[in-house]
Parts: C-alpha cells; sequence; structure tokens
C-alpha cells in the first residue's frame, strides 16, 4: 500500500483501508471491511505492513481499547490529514471517472 509520489495517486487497498477507518476498527475488521467492499480479500501482512505506513504518514492514529478489562486491543482511526487524502483521490477518480465516460459514450455514436 502506498501513495504515488507522482501522482499522489492511491493504491486500491489503501484508498479502501482508509475508507474503513473513518470508525475504529481492529486489523481483522479492516480486513472483512476490504473485503466485503473490493471483493477481495487482503492478507495480514499486506494489511499490516500498510498500517504502519499509514500511522507513519499521520492518516491514521492507533487506539487502544479495553475488552473485558483483561486485554486491549489496537484498533485505529482515519485523521484530519487522512481525510483530505482521501478527499483529494475522489476528486482524482471522479476526473477519470468523467473523462472514461465520455470517451467510451463517444465511442458508441
Amino acid at each position: 500500500m502506498y501513495e504515488s509520489k507522482k501522482t499522489g495517486a492511491l493504491t486500491e487497498t489503501t484508498l479502501y483501508t482508509l475508507l474503513a477507518l473513518y470508525k475504529p476498527k481492529h486489523g481483522y475488521a479492516i480486513m472483512q471491511f476490504i473485503e466485503t467492499n473490493r471483493g477481495v480479500g487482503i492478507g495480514a501482512g499486506t494489511l499490516y505492513g500498510g498500517i504502519k505506513t499509514l500511522l507513519k504518514n499521520k492518516w491514521i492514529i492507533n487506539i487502544e481499547t479495553d475488552i473485558k478489562d483483561t486485554r486491549r486491543t489496537k484498533e485505529y482511526l482515519i485523521t484530519d490529514l487522512g481525510k483530505e487524502v482521501v478527499q483529494k483521490e475522489v476528486i482524482r477518480l471522479k476526473k477519470i471517472y468523467k473523462l472514461a465516460s465520455q470517451i467510451s459514450t463517444e465511442g458508441l455514436k
């Protein structure tokens, strides 16, 4: 998972991970969100490597929660900076969609 240095484009997995974290989730819940919405699963190694990068970029934060006072679990949540990154990606994807729609529609005439 990464952002293209040249274009700022996010990988599909990065985008889905950020979208998953508009509400706090632990790793397994993120994996379920991605599989449900993308239709393809993600490996734990890929996810946790990506989470490490997202934390480093300050696009997400780690929050610890208590579960039944016996153990702690790590949950993650998108930051305001992460939300800005998602909004930029949405704008980029809308431009691509608009161009693709125009070209493919013109091809039908």
